[in-house]
């Protein structure tokens, strides 16, 4: 499953397999997948995440948003769509500020190289068997 942010990019769960010392894993690990115009970020870099076919992505709920902060729908959205645009615009006049998104990660450019850091909590929600080797991957 996945969530996509319009004009910013998409948070998805992915399965993936690890080879352990003496046998093989399966994990569920968090990527995000940035969407922004690549025109914005010439002098930045970024980690090519591929999310897979098979993963459903879906818009981001507007409405549940707008429910669980009592904002109005349209708040809502404008806040979301003001947020990344003023977060675009830091990115590609070169101030390179940390972007947190609560109980996921932190997206920050460092060394010309944006990043999303998922928190360990985060991680190893998603898997209790292969939460360390999923901490490693991601």
């Amino acid at each position: 499953q996945g969530v996509l942010l319009p004009g910013f990019g998409t948070f998805a769960v992915v399965q993936e397999r690890f080879q352990g010392e003496e046998e093989v894993f399966m994990a569920r690990r968090p990527v995000f997948q940035l969407n922004t115009d690549v025109a914005f970020l010439q002098e930045l870099t970024f980690p090519t995440v591929v999310i897979p076919d098979d993963v459903t992505i879906k818009p981001l709920n507007y409405r549940w948003l707008s429910r669980a902060t009592s904002f109005p729908q349209h708040v809502v959205e404008d806040c979301v769509r003001d947020t990344i645009l003023l977060y675009a615009l830091q990115l590609r006049n070169g101030q390179h500020f940390s972007f947190a998104f609560k109980d996921i990660g932190v997206l920050s450019c460092q060394d010309g190289v944006l990043c999303m850091r998922f928190y360990h909590d985060c991680v190893t929600g998603l898997e209790s068997k292969a939460s360390r080797m999923a901490l490693l991957r991601t």
